[in-house]
């Protein structure tokens, strides 16, 4: 059986619970599914809005 202080110790670089919630935080960030990139998909979303199209109040 190992004991947990001796754990710590053997480690070179431990981890603050805070940079192991940053580090789990950025995992999980990291592995959420992305929008689709280049290609048709682009090109749609830059035709989608027209400039001044967002904001009817500023045509005459």
């Amino acid at each position: 059986m190992s004991d947990p202080i001796d754990d710590a110790a053997a480690d070179p670089s431990p981890e603050s619970p805070v940079q192991r919630a940053l580090r789990l935080k950025q995992a999980a960030i990291a592995a959420r599914e992305k929008p689709p990139r280049g290609g048709r998909f682009q090109r749609e979303q830059a035709a989608r809005i027209a400039t001044g199209k967002s904001k009817p109040w500023m045509s005459r």
